[in-house]
C-alpha cells in the first residue's frame, strides 16, 4: 500500500478477516430505531441531569435496551463532546464522572461483560445475548463485538434529532479498561463516527497480537479467553498464532486517521510491552498514509494492570480534550516513548572496526565471548545490593505469592547490580536435593512470574514442594528490571543484552556460593556442587550460554531454548535471527550475518560441546513455532558426540507446542530426580 486510497480497500479486507477468524460476522441489516422512552430523570445540585432511556429497535422481535445519558449544566446550546463507555463501576466513577465535570455528555450503554454485574444497571450484562439471538443467521459470536455493535446503535439514537442532545459529531470519544479496552477498539474499527478512542490495557488480541503473547511469554493466548469473547475456532491457533491471517495491528490501523491512545503499564500482566510496541509501530503506518502519524499515541504508565489513579484518568481525558481541540493541551504533551526501540545501524556505527570480526582460528569459547561482547569497565551498581519493596517493585509480591500451594517460604534477595529476586523453599526441610535457578521466558512485563496458563501451581513452587531450593529473578530488561535496559547500548556499546543476562547468572552463582549478596531473611545454604539451571524459551537460551561459560553449573534443562542459527533465515516462519539482533536487541553482532547466516562463527552444537560432559536436558517439542525441529534434531545428533556417556545428554521431542506447563514441569522433575545424586 502506498496511498490512502489503497488503504480504503485494505480496510474492507481486514474487517472481513477479523470477522472470519475472531468475532464472527455482524447482521447484514442495521435495525431502525422505533422508539426512545425517557423513563427517569435526575437533576444534580450542580445542574447536570441523568436520564434513563429505553431504546426499541426494529429487530424481528422489536427488542429494547436501556442507556443512561448524563448532560452537564450549560448556559448555551453549543454542541458538546460525547464520551461513551460501559457502566462498569471503575469506568463510570472515574472516566465518566470526570468527563461530565469537563462538560462532556456521557453515555453509559449496555456494554457490560457477561462476567460483570452492576446493581444500578440490572441485566446490562445480558443485553448482548438478547440481540445475538435476534439474528440467528449472523455468525457473530463475540460478546465484546456485539456490545461494540450496541454502542453503534446507541450512537444512532444520540446523533439523531430524536435524542435532543446537542453533540459535536466531530468529538465522539469512547474509552474502556481491560476487556472494555478491547470493546472500544472493536467499536471504533467498525464505526467511523467514533473520532477518538482511549483503550487502557486492552491486552490480546487488541493492543497486542497473539503472535507476541503466546505461551512463550506467559501472557494471554488464544486458549485463555472466556468462551463468550471470540469464535471457538480461534483456539485452534494455540501454539501457531503466527498462522492467523490477520492480527490486532491491522484492526487498530482501521481506526486511522482518527485519534487513538493505547494506554498500557510497564508491568501489566495482560498487556506485554514488547507486543504492544510491535503492534503500535506497525499500525502507525496507516496513520502515516494519511499524514496523521501524530494521531496515534502509545502512553506508558508505571505499575500493573491496576490500580486506576486520578492522575491516569486526568491524562486520558486530557488526550480527549487535545483531540477535540478543547484545551491548552497539545501534541507535545503526548510524546512517543518506546522501551524496545533499537537502531542497529547506529549501534554498528558506534563499534570499533576491530570488534566487528573474529578470527576463524579462534576457539569456540572466544567466538561466543566475542558475540556476547565485553562489559563496560564499570558495570552500573556492580557489587551493590538492594532488595526492592512496595512501589519499587514492578511486579507486586502478591503476584509472586498467588500460586503458593501452602507451606513454601519466599525470601527476597539481591545480588550484584542491585538485581532483585526471590528464593523459594520448604522451611520444614533440613536438606535440599539441589539448588535450581529458574530462568524465565519472553515475559517482559512480569519476568519470572507466571500468569496465564498456570496449571496447578508455578514451576518455582512445584520445585520447592519437591525438595529443591529455587532461585528466581526477573532478568535484566524484564519485570522488576524492565526499564533498567532502556538506553543499554548507549552506556554499553561493546556489550550485548544477552551478554548481560549471562553475566547475571554468574553473579547469582557468586551469591549462592560466595555470599556476594543479601537476603531479607536467612535462607538455607547451597551445595556448590548441586547448582542447576532450568530455562524456558528466552531463559532456555540464556541458560545454555551461561552453562557453557560457567563450569560451576552442574547441569542445564533447556525447554524450547533454541533453533540452530546458521539455518534460521528470514525464509523460516520462526522470524529468523532478526528476532535476536533487531527485534529484541539481544545480540547485535548477529546482525552482521543477516542474509549470510551460514557464516555465523559458531553454532549451538558448539555451545553444547562446552557444556559436556555435564548433565543436559534439551526439550524440543515438534510443533514449536520458534524452531525448525529437523534442524534441532540434527544439531543434537552432532552435539551428542561430546558426551562419552550419552545418558548424560537427554533429548526429549514431545508432540507438542512451545509451552511450559504441568507436563513440562513433570519432565523437569523426572530429569532432576534421575540427575541429582
Amino acid at each position: 500500500m502506498k496511498t490512502a486510497d489503497d488503504w480504503k480497500a485494505r480496510k474492507v479486507e481486514i474487517k472481513k478477516l477479523w470477522c472470519d477468524y475472531y468475532i464472527g460476522h455482524f447482521p447484514r441489516e442495521v435495525p431502525a430505531l422505533l422508539a426512545a422512552e425517557v423513563i427517569s430523570t435526575q437533576t444534580s445540585t450542580n445542574g447536570s441531569t441523568r436520564k434513563r432511556i429505553v431504546l426499541t429497535f426494529d429487530t424481528p422481535n422489536k427488542r429494547s435496551f436501556e442507556i443512561e445519558v448524563w448532560e452537564p449544566k450549560s448556559a448555551n446550546d453549543t454542541a458538546k463532546p460525547l464520551l461513551i463507555t460501559s457502566p462498569r463501576f471503575y469506568q463510570k466513577d472515574n472516566w465518566g464522572e470526570e468527563a461530565l465535570k469537563r462538560g462532556y455528555i456521557v453515555c453509559l450503554f449496555p456494554g457490560l461483560d457477561t462476567h460483570h454485574r452492576e446493581p444500578d444497571y440490572p441485566e446490562y450484562e445480558n443485553i448482548w445475548r438478547t440481540f445475538q439471538s435476534e439474528y440467528p443467521d449472523a455468525t457473530w459470536s463475540s460478546s465484546l463485538s456485539i456490545q461494540a455493535w450496541l454502542a453503534s446503535r446507541t450512537l444512532d439514537y444520540l446523533l439523531s434529532p430524536t435524542s435532543g442532545c446537542s453533540i459535536d459529531d466531530k468529538a465522539i470519544g469512547m474509552t474502556g479498561f481491560s476487556r472494555y479496552g478491547k470493546q472500544s477498539i472493536y467499536a471504533a474499527a467498525f464505526d467511523e463516527r467514533i473520532t477518538c478512542v482511549v483503550a487502557r490495557s486492552s491486552g490480546s488480541p487488541a493492543a497486542s497480537p497473539y503472535r507476541f503473547t503466546g505461551r512463550e511469554t506467559f501472557m494471554e493466548t488464544p486458549e485463555d479467553f472466556p468462551s463468550a469473547w471470540a469464535l471457538e475456532s480461534l483456539k485452534d491457533f494455540q501454539g501457531r498464532e503466527n498462522e492467523l491471517p490477520i492480527a490486532s495491528n491491522a484492526l487498530i490501523a482501521c481506526i486511522a486517521p482518527r485519534h487513538l491512545m493505547i494506554d498500557t503499564a510497564y508491568n501489566d500482566g495482560g498487556d506485554p510491552t514488547f507486543g504492544v510496541e510491535r503492534s503500535y509501530l506497525n499500525a502507525k503506518k496507516a496513520w502515516g498514509l494519511h499524514g496523521k502519524s501524530e494521531n496515534i499515541c502509545l502512553s506508558y504508565r508505571k505499575g500493573n494492570h491496576g490500580p486506576i489513579t486520578n492522575e491516569q484518568v486526568q491524562h486520558n481525558l486530557d488526550y480527549f480534550d487535545m483531540a477535540f481541540g478543547r484545551s491548552e493541551a497539545n501534541q507535545s504533551d503526548f510524546l512517543e516513548v518506546l522501551l524496545h526501540a533499537f537502531d542497529w545501524n547506529a549501534w554498528r556505527a558506534s563499534q570499533r572496526r576491530s570488534d566487528l570480526t573474529i578470527a576463524p582460528q579462534a576457539s569456540v569459547r572466544q567466538k561466543i565471548e566475542w558475540m556476547l561482547g565485553e562489559p563496560s569497565s564499570s558495570v552500573k551498581s556492580a557489587g551493590e545490593y538492594h532488595i526492592k519493596s512496595g512501589s519499587e517493585l514492578g511486579v507486586p509480591d502478591s503476584s509472586r505469592d498467588r500460586w503458593n500451594p501452602g507451606g513454601i517460604q519466599r525470601v527476597p534477595f539481591s545480588f550484584s547490580g542491585k538485581m532483585h529476586g526471590n528464593i523459594f523453599f520448604d522451611p520444614k526441610r533440613k536438606q535440599f536435593k539441589a539448588t535450581v535457578i529458574w530462568l524465565h521466558p519472553w515475559n517482559y512485563s512480569h519476568g519470572s512470574n507466571e500468569g496465564y496458563g498456570v496449571q496447578g501451581t508455578t514451576v518455582y513452587y512445584r520445585l520447592a514442594q519437591e525438595g529443591y531450593k529455587v532461585v528466581m529473578y526477573d532478568q535484566f530488561g524484564f519485570g522488576d528490571h524492565l526499564t533498567d535496559a532502556v538506553g543499554f547500548y548507549d552506556n554499553n556499546p561493546a556489550w550485548s543484552r544477552l551478554g548481560r543476562a549471562v553475566y547475571d547468572v554468574s553473579k547469582v552463582i557468586d551469591f549462592l556460593v560466595d555470599g556476594k549478596g543479601i537476603t531479607a531473611e536467612p535462607v538455607p545454604p547451597t551445595d556448590p556442587k548441586k547448582i542447576y539451571l532450568c530455562g524456558f524459551a528466552y531463559g532456555g537460551m540464556v541458560g545454555l550460554y551461561a552453562t557453557a561459560l560457567d563450569e560451576r553449573i552442574a547441569g542445564i534443562a533447556s525447554f524450547s531454548g533454541f533453533t540452530p542459527m546458521r539455518t534460521d533465515s528470514d525464509a523460516k516462519p520462526t522470524g529468523g535471527i532478526r528476532r535476536f539482533w533487531q527485534w529484541h536487541a539481544l545480540i547485535p553482532k548477529l546482525g552482521l550475518y543477516h542474509g549470510k547466516e551460514r557464516a555465523i562463527p559458531y553454532e549451538y552444537e558448539d555451545i553444547l560441546e562446552l557444556i559436556a560432559p555435564r548433565k543436559c536436558l534439551i526439550y524440543a517439542p515438534t510443533h514449536d513455532r520458534f524452531a525448525d525441529h529437523e534442524d534441532v534434531k540434527s544439531c543434537i545428533k552432532k552435539a551428542k558426540a561430546s558426551w562419552q556417556d550419552s545418558r548424560e545428554m537427554t533429548f526429549l521431542t514431545p508432540d507438542d507446542i512451545c509451552r511450559f506447563q504441568s507436563t513440562q514441569q513433570d519432565a523437569l522433575l523426572r530429569w532432576l530426580e534421575a540427575t541429582v545424586d
